[in-house]
Order: structure tokens, then sequence, then C-alpha cells
């Protein structure tokens, strides 16, 4: 049997998903995924690349990101070193949550998901050194598709934890704020 808990965020379409852990002296075991439990549970989709990134120094921010159709990605993200402050942020128009966002802290010390569907710009801040994302996407990257929103957008208000500074791209400094985004995504 597969044993999580699913947790319903704010924004009803992103989800929390904590996987159990059994363990015993030697450390633990746990089922991270599942396709069949995923599938019926949160969202009937097909993960087609997993993708991993190191960020060095704490502070660092990516995102806020996303794809257009048809490169559209949900994504399932988890920690697997360090800790990070996780960011879905609603860019569906008509949504009643639109311009809204949800947070998770992830890190491997609490194995906790979050389930970003497509529709919703993600991003995320690292609260530690050294800190390793990995998260499986529904669709492949495409450069000509990739789109973002500032991050920093006081519209949107995401509650960033406080850093001593806040280590970006220069695309990620760059980009558009919501008031500037096109209707890409529709709520249905």
């Amino acid at each position: 049997m597969y044993a999580l808990n699913l947790e319903q965020l704010e924004i009803g379409d992103v989800k929390k998903i904590t996987p159990a852990r059994f363990g015993d002296s030697r450390g633990y075991f746990s089922e991270v995924f599942k396709d069949s439990w995923f599938r019926t549970s949160v969202a009937d989709v097909s993960f087609v690349q997993d993708n991993e990134s190191l960020s060095a120094q704490p502070g660092t921010v990516r995102g806020l990101h996303f794809q257009l159709s048809p490169f559209a990605q949900g994504k399932l993200v988890r920690c697997l070193r360090g800790a990070l402050l996780d960011v879905a942020v609603d860019i569906r128009h008509g949504s009643p949550t639109y311009g809204k966002w949800v947070s998770a802290e992830l890190s491997p010390e609490n194995g906790s998901q979050l389930w970003v569907p497509a529709g919703f710009a993600h991003g995320f801040v690292t609260l530690q050194p050294d800190t390793i994302i990995s998260y499986k996407v529904t669709a492949p990257y495409s450069a000509e598709h990739d789109r973002g929103v500032r991050w920093n957008d006081a519209e949107i208000g995401i509650e960033w934890p406080q850093m001593d500074a806040y280590v970006l791209s220069e695309k990620d400094n760059k980009q558009p704020l919501l008031s500037e985004l096109p209707e890409y995504f529709q709520f249905s």
C-alpha cells in the first residue's frame, strides 16, 4: 500500500504530498512517486522528464517560470539536499485565485513534494547552501515557449523569507510584472 499525506493548499489545484517513511536502525524507505496513485489522487498526467539543479548560495531565487502550450508544464517538485521555499502563482485568467500564491518548505528532512499544475508560475528560494531541487515535468523544456513573471511583483505579494541577499539570473531579474502578462492561460 502506498502511504502518504495529501494536503490541499489554499489554491486547491496545488497540492503538497508527503510520502510516508518506514524506518529502522539502518535509516528509512519511502515510495516517493507511484504513477497509478498520482493519476487517481492528484492529476491524470504523464511525466516526460526529470530535472535537477544545484544552488550554491542561500537566497538563490529561481523563477517565477512557466511554459506556454503546447509545452505547458505541470511540475512535481522535491528537495534532495538543503532546504527551499517552493512557490506557485495562479496565472489562469478567470480563476478565483488569479494572482494568488501558495508555498511549501521542502527539505530532505520533511520529504514533502509540491504539485504545481500547468497554468501556474513556479519558483523557489534556497534557504541553505548547496540546495538540490529535483522535479518531474509533464512536457519537455522549450526555449521558444519559456516565460516568466517577476519574482518580487508587489501585485502578487509573495512573502519571501528575509535573506542577507537574493541571487538571481539576469533573465529572472528582467521578467515582466503580472499586469504585463498576456492571457496565456484560461481557467476552466
